[in-house]
């Protein structure tokens, strides 16, 4: 009887190997978990980072604030820690992931990828660069807007305990702290299928927390320019928000007009540009005006910024009401999610 139910057993294994490499989903899988694994077997602690003497002086005063925000997050946000930026790992590149995002050119609706546990997400991560540019030109020519662009972290939710990667440590320290708390985040609190919420949100509580933790060490200068940079994703915020609105309306006034409405959204599109400059620029204290001039306008770049600027004054609102109190603004925002986890975003 053992001796069969491991023959089933053998069986089952050979065809989810045969599933998994003989479908594209499949073999994406069974690429990101080699390079998971690979970043996995070459994790070291960080004390043993630091106290090694080959580690370079910045790099462990980046890796003591990386644990001293962990920590932050832990005990003074009631973030879920875990194991997570417990250990480090070197990479070869300083870009970790080029993400790809997509979308319909003349509908406000970003293609999506399923994976399980996480559900429908609109981005899909690629270790390959050459792959990633391969995936987007493939979309592109099938008339879909495709946008390309590099990570230095990601998350596993959790899942394996997450190291620090080399790659991250070429961040300042207010985004290196900002990382941190923005990734631990996720492991507190992961509505599936509801990226933007999910982004977004973990874009407030790092921007927040980041400003908390250098206040909390006596960096007045450090805190200072973290709030400035969440206050310039806020204005940025409803730059994109709005936006989406006016594309929205417009594209809503040409329902069965498919070239009407490619026409007017090139039109909406070089108009915000414009304002992005000579409007929104000049109230933005840590962006530089070259990144404006550079920023990409199509409905894939719109999509992936709305993933992370979507609500960010309700957020911010929740956190006044809450006297301040970030781990209670935290606890609130994540009880009303659960209650709204049978709606759509």
């Amino acid at each position: 009887m053992i001796g069969c139910a491991w023959r089933v057993l053998v069986v089952l294994l050979t065809l989810m190997v045969a599933l998994a490499v003989g479908t594209p989903t499949g073999r994406y899988l069974v690429r990101a978990a080699w390079e998971e694994g690979k970043i996995l077997a070459h994790r070291r602690p960080i004390p043993e980072v630091i106290a090694d003497s080959s580690t370079p002086p910045e790099a462990r005063d980046k890796l003591r604030l990386v644990l001293a925000a962990r920590d932050f997050a832990q005990d003074t946000i009631g973030l879920k820690a875990k194991r997570s930026f417990t250990t480090y790992t070197r990479v070869d590149h300083d870009t970790l992931v080029m993400v790809l995002g997509a979308a319909y050119r003349d509908q406000l609706r970003a293609y999506t990828w399923w994976f399980p546990i996480v559900g429908s997400v609109p981005y899909k991560g690629y270790f390959d660069f050459a792959a990633a540019e391969r995936a987007a030109a493939s979309l592109r020519d099938k008339g879909f807007d495709a946008y390309v662009r590099p990570t230095s972290a990601f998350s596993t939710l959790g899942f394996f305990n997450d190291p620090l990667l080399s790659s991250s440590l070429h961040a300042d320290t207010i985004d290196l702290a900002n990382t941190v708390i923005h990734e631990l985040t996720h492991n507190t609190y992961y509505a599936a299928g509801r990226a933007t919420f999910n982004e977004s949100f973990a874009n407030f509580v790092g921007s927040r927390g980041s400003e908390e933790f250098f206040r909390s060490r006596g960096d007045t200068g450090a805190a200072r320019q973290a709030a400035e940079r969440w206050a310039d994703e806020k204005i940025l915020g409803r730059f994109w928000t709005g936006l989406y609105n006016e594309l929205d309306s417009a594209f809503r006034a040409h329902p069965t007009d498919k070239r009407a409405r490619l026409a007017i959204r090139d039109t909406i599109f070089r108009q915000a540009h414009e304002r992005l400059i000579d409007s929104v620029g000049p109230e933005l204290k840590t962006y530089p005006k070259e990144a404006l001039v550079r920023a990409r306008f199509d409905n894939a770049a719109l999509m992936a910024r709305r993933v992370y600027h979507t609500g960010l004054d309700h957020f911010d609102s929740v956190y006044a009401q809450s006297g301040n109190d970030l781990a209670l603004a935290v606890r609130r925002i994540i009880t009303d999610a659960r209650q709204r986890s049978g709606h759509k975003e």
